[in-house]
């Protein structure tokens, strides 16, 4: 395998490369141009990923990050999935990055996400997108119980009130679960079927900063006890379950 090079920002002709792939959404147009999104697109993504990985297991041990480009790793394949959509467009324009805590599938497992849209910059988020179906009624009790549930509510108050913070999500249900009171003092979160909270765009001339991950890591700090909190979580799902 090729040495992985230090990140040094994502290059302009990758970014490029996406902006293009938009008005060329073809197989024949991006076969014809598939070395520049092997060296300028997945290259620089897997510098990142090695990079920022390295940074963010000193603050969540445990971390799990992945270099491959296959699919299996941190960095989402291009490639969409067009089976149930009306958009038949073959690829992605953006790039997902994910860091992940524990066993199973990256996308069933609390963790960071990094959203690459060349026209908007990067999204640093946190959180566990949708609880898989072993984990949605340990969060309701979770979040019913008074020292866990009290506890991870005054880390969403405390990121709620932060202008690094632009939206908390993963309100799905119109009502309160059966076994849980209507009028409870989190009946917001009883109604989550995941939960993650966003942190504004690093706008598009960031990208190319070397400096990108630094920044990333910053964000990761403010968003951290969320991630813990849910890894908690985790991590009592899985010892119950052995």
């Amino acid at each position: 395998m090729a040495r992985i090079k230090p990140f040094d920002g994502f290059p302009d002709e990758g970014l490029q490369f996406l902006n293009d792939l938009r008005d060329n959404n073809r197989r024949e147009w991006f076969e014809e141009h598939k070395a520049t999104f092997n060296k300028k697109v997945q290259e620089p993504a897997q510098s990142f990923i090695l990079g920022l990985g390295e940074q963010l297991v000193k603050l969540a041990p445990g971390l799990r990050y992945d270099t491959r480009l296959n699919g299996s790793g941190s960095l989402f394949r291009i490639y969409r999935d067009t089976r149930f959509s009306k958009d038949k467009t073959p690829y992605k324009t953006h790039l997902g990055m994910v860091f992940w805590n524990g066993d199973g599938k990256k996308t069933e497992r609390p963790g960071f996400y990094f959203h690459l849209a060349p026209d908007q910059g990067l999204m640093p988020m946190t959180g566990w997108y949708r609880f898989p179906k072993e984990a949605l009624q340990p969060w309701r009790e979770a979040v019913a119980d008074d020292p866990r549930g009290s506890r991870l509510s005054g880390i969403l108050d405390d990121l709620s009130a932060r202008p690094e913070v632009t939206s908390i999500g993963g309100e799905h249900y119109k009502r309160v679960p059966r076994g849980f009171e209507s009028d409870h003092p989190r009946a917001n979160l009883l109604k989550h079927h995941g939960i993650w909270a966003e942190t504004p765009y690093f706008p598009p001339e960031d990208l190319s900063d070397p400096r990108l991950i630094e920044r990333c890591v910053e964000r990761c700090k403010l968003l951290l006890p969320l991630h813990l909190w849910l890894v908690e979580l985790a991590d009592s799902i899985k010892a119950s379950a052995s």
